[in-house]
């Protein structure tokens, strides 16, 4: 798409020196046992092959056979079963939440949202990453993904996957607004090339996580933070709402919300509304995660799309909030954590090691959608075919930016939908507004 890019080191095996055990998924994950409750077995009889409870999140079971497949070449020393949290990434977080608190030994690994670690770091709840293992993880690994594995200068979880938006459009549009691709676009630019061209721009209004995402873009492409300083205590968070970067980021999003490019349900709109837009007769752009292409292959191969359409889609960095400023694309993703009340810490680290493999991040991403945090395996030849995009989500990955890091965030988030939500009504007032909210429901003067 006319970007530079970093090159990094062709996938051979793996990064930490494994044999390489590529192969299709399916079967041996069918061995493991999948249960929402495990038994609190950390161990079994004396002699017996110590067991690892993985919770994580949902998925097209990738990682129930990266379980089985890691097990199988542990040679004995562990066997890994999965436990799946809910779907939505708040409740994950309760549950989890509820049961460290509780000192639960039957959670030995955690599959969390990059913006969980700092909360469950600071509540003491993930044992220390030991140093060895640290470096070996990190290397080759994106730094967007590194910083949300980051609390206090240290690394408390160890990246597996990580994700981006692009901005995709219908070529046939872009060509016809006359806009140029393979140049940096606008927000401004969008409005205007989707109104003249009367084509939707989808992007998620929604009250939920998803507008904190789209916004934190924004506000990270102005040049600005959502929190400045994160501090050890409330009362030292230092936030950036009340910055003409953050009333930057609400012109423009207000100005998206209230243009007439969004459908009539932009307010209630989310991912998977927008990649059903992006499908349909009045597609133009829309920014979202890299999985609406694999969506739109499998409605192609299933006969409920025609073949037509994703050959009209076009792909380039995340707009720009002002023309001459990069744009910070958002970060999202998966770390794994092991839990301070594993019984087999040790024995945890090792089985991380395994899991994030660059082997297996490529066979999570070809098979499950999402894409991986090491940089090198976008060098792998069946990446590259199964995304064609593979190079602009390496170079996105390597300018996003993360949702605010801090022990508080379902406090932030909170404060932040309520005051943010519908998109439309934001205005230069709102950032401080929020502030205030937020640091009224840190010292408790206020409830959510």
């Amino acid at each position: 798409m006319g970007h530079a890019k970093r090159k990094g080191s062709p996938v051979s095996g793996s990064r930490h020196g494994r044999p390489s055990s590529r192969r299709a998924l399916g079967g041996s994950a069918a061995a493991l046992v999948l249960a929402s409750t495990l038994a609190a077995c950390g161990g079994g009889g004396e002699g017996s092959t110590p067991v690892l409870n993985w919770y994580i999140n949902p998925d097209s079971g990738g990682q129930a056979e990266i379980a089985a497949r890691c097990s199988e070449e542990s040679g004995g020393a562990y066997t890994i079963e999965v436990a799946q949290l809910p779907r939505d990434s708040p409740q994950q977080r309760e549950q989890l939440i509820r049961r460290l608190a509780a000192n639960d030994e039957s959670i030995d690994l955690m599959s969390l949202d990059v913006v969980f670690p700092p909360e469950f770091a600071q509540a003491g709840f993930l044992a220390p990453v030991p140093e060895d293992v640290a470096q070996e993880v990190s290397e080759g690994v994106n730094e967007g993904a590194l910083d949300s594995a980051t609390w206090n200068d240290e690394l408390v979880a160890v990246p597996f996957w990580s994700n981006t938006q692009l901005l995709w459009y219908r070529e046939s549009v872009a060509e016809a607004a006359g806009l140029d691709m393979t140049q940096p676009v606008t927000w401004d630019q969008l409005i205007e090339a989707a109104e003249d061209q009367d084509k939707l721009l989808s992007a998620q209004g929604r009250r939920s996580e998803s507008l904190m995402v789209w916004f934190n873009a924004l506000l990270e492409s102005a040049g600005g933070q959502y929190i400045e300083e994160s501090g050890e205590s409330p009362e030292d968070i230092q936030f950036g709402l009340s910055t003409p970067e953050a009333d930057r980021a609400a012109e423009v999003m207000a100005a998206v919300s209230n243009s007439s490019a969004v459908g009539p349900g932009f307010t209630t709109s989310n991912e998977d509304t927008n990649a059903s837009e992006f499908e349909s007769d009045d597609a133009g752009f829309m920014v979202n995660w890299p999985f609406v292409y694999r969506q739109a292959q499998t409605k192609i191969e299933a006969g409920t799309l025609d073949a037509s359409v994703i050959e009209d889609y076009g792909w380039a960095l995340y707009p720009a909030v002002d023309e001459g400023t990069p744009s910070a694309p958002p970060l999202g993703g998966i770390d794994i954590a092991v839990s301070a009340f594993s019984r087999n810490p040790d024995l945890a680290y090792e089985a991380v090691t395994c899991i994030v493999e660059d082997d297996n991040q490529a066979e999570y991403m070809i098979t499950n959608g999402n894409p991986a945090s090491s940089l090198a395996v976008y060098d792998d030849p069946e990446v590259q075919e199964a995304y064609p995009m593979y190079e602009t989500i390496r170079e996105s990955l390597e300018l996003a930016a993360s949702r605010p890091l801090s022990a508080y965030y379902s406090e932030v988030l909170g404060s932040f939908l309520r005051q943010y939500h519908p998109p439309g009504s934001v205005d230069d007032q709102t950032g401080e507004q929020t502030e205030a909210l937020t640091r009224a429901v840190l010292t408790g003067e206020q409830l959510l």
